[in-house]
């Protein structure tokens, strides 16, 4: 699905538009830590080993969420917290992510477990239909998704 309600782009170049919405340092963490990891909390996202700053962690959240990468909600039993949610557009990323996963572990040295790594290689479907439980996509996007 196309998002035309978006500010236009540098170019059409599909590379140069993925940039634009994910490109930095920070952004494709924070989608890591949520498809990954499950985190879904600011707290959460400042805890990880990457030392986020604040105003870089808000700025990016919001980000995201204007891309339609992520959701924000409160919390059902804390109102003062606001839970981010991965959508279908951000889980959509998680093939991507798992290429960069397995290409780095090709090539430097990573804190990856080799378990996961064959998982990636030798069942991919089974390991994005396992993190897509994980997740929890919202009901709405996965129905629209089976339609």
């Amino acid at each position: 699905m196309k998002d035309s309600a978006q500010k236009p782009h540098r170019s059409g170049c599909p590379i140069s538009i993925a940039l634009e919405i994910f490109g930095d340092r920070w952004s494709l963490l924070i989608l890591r830590d949520m498809i990954f990891g499950g985190k879904s909390t600011y707290r959460q996202f400042l805890d990880s080993e990457e030392a986020i700053a604040t105003n870089i962690l808000s700025d990016r959240l919001r980000s995201l969420e204007a891309n339609g990468l992520i959701k924000k909600q409160g919390s059902p039993t804390d109102r003062r917290v606001k839970l981010f949610s991965v959508t279908e557009k951000g889980f959509a990323l998680a093939p991507m992510l798992i290429e960069m996963i397995l290409w780095s572990a090709a090539h430097e040295d990573t804190a990856a477990p080799q378990e996961v790594l064959d998982l990636m290689v030798n069942d991919r479907d089974g390991f994005i239909e396992s993190l897509r439980k994980k997740v929890a996509l919202d009901d709405a996007e996965t129905a629209d998704r089976q339609a």
